[in-house]
């Protein structure tokens, strides 16, 4: 892996319409899923209630393929990609988020994994030599300044409890998965493969790593029957996975790792805005500056037509 090189589209920036699109929708449809992820683990284990995310999300995949006149043969190697993306993003990463979100509130969740710019920045520099301008550096450490500000306002607002420690190393290596997922999928292979193919083989590989992990931690498997859960689930795995990954996934091969893993700066900024309308979040002057910050180092860091 470390030999290829694959540079982000020429000229790609968020000031072109087919990248601004999909880069907001995404941010829009994951930053309602924060409060819905949380309902989702309310007595149900959070290993199960991935499965069934995935258990819908696949097969939708699969058809959204096959409606877009894509192959679902996508080779051998293809397959170990699959397998890779699916044991990283689809497994490792949801299961280590939602086990997260017990221990830590999904705002501080949010937080964390709005850092995923980082660690997306280095393994596309390593595995894929995507370099950074001085403009990004700079951009990123505004950024990350305002995601410490954030994260010190939910803290303070009473938002730890449980064992916080290990809810913090969860979503560390929840956002590492990710990291390791967005970045291999934009590699020579993942490029050769209609994108829905490789997703949908991707979650297919994904329930049943899910499906394993399910039964070792939490046991046989728990069926809702509360209707709230399952059309929960539903948006889950089609908005939030089906409609979004092909966009998210086509961000990372056009703008570059770093750049798209932005996303999560904003899908933490729209989340306080939806849980200012719907949940009555109430604004501190941390989280205020803590927005600004974030989303000036936003912009700043990705202005950079290069």
């Amino acid at each position: 892996m470390s030999g290829i090189r694959v540079s982000p589209t020429p000229n790609a920036s968020l000031l072109n319409p087919r990248i601004a699109a999909p880069f907001l929708l995404v941010a829009l449809i994951w930053g309602s899923t924060w409060w819905v992820i949380t309902g989702q683990i309310d007595g149900v284990p959070a290993s199960w209630a991935v499965v069934w995310r995935f258990v819908i999300a696949a097969p939708a995949m699969a058809l959204m393929a096959l409606a877009t006149g894509s192959s679902l043969k996508i080779g051998s190697k293809g397959q170990w990609l699959a397998i890779l993306v699916g044991l990283t993003q689809f497994c490792g990463n949801y299961n280590f988020v939602y086990e997260a979100e017990r221990h830590l509130t999904s705002g501080i969740v949010a937080v964390m994994l709005s850092l995923l710019f980082v660690p997306n920045t280095l393994l596309g520099r390593v595995l894929l030599g995507q370099k950074t301008s001085a403009r990004f550096a700079v951009g990123s450490l505004i950024a990350i300044a305002g995601i410490g500000l954030l994260f010190a306002n939910e803290a303070r607002s009473g938002g730890v409890g449980g064992n916080v420690w290990l809810g913090v190393v969860l979503a560390f290596f929840g956002m590492l998965a990710a990291a390791v997922a967005n970045v291999v999928q934009a590699n020579d292979t993942g490029r050769s493969l209609p994108m829905a193919s490789l997703l949908a083989w991707s979650m297919a590989w994904g329930v049943v790593f899910d499906t394993v992990f399910a039964l070792i931690t939490a046991g046989p498997p728990v069926v809702p029957r509360d209707p709230a859960f399952w059309a929960g689930t539903a948006y889950l795995a089609i908005a939030g996975s089906v409609v979004t990954f092909p966009l998210y996934f086509g961000l990372v091969r056009n703008l570059g790792a770093g750049k798209a893993a932005y996303n999560g700066v904003l899908v933490v900024v729209l989340a306080m805005f939806l849980s200012t309308l719907l949940e009555g979040y109430r604004w501190t002057g941390l989280a205020v500056a803590g927005c600004a910050l974030a989303l000036a180092g936003l912009v700043i860091a990705l202005s950079d037509r290069k």
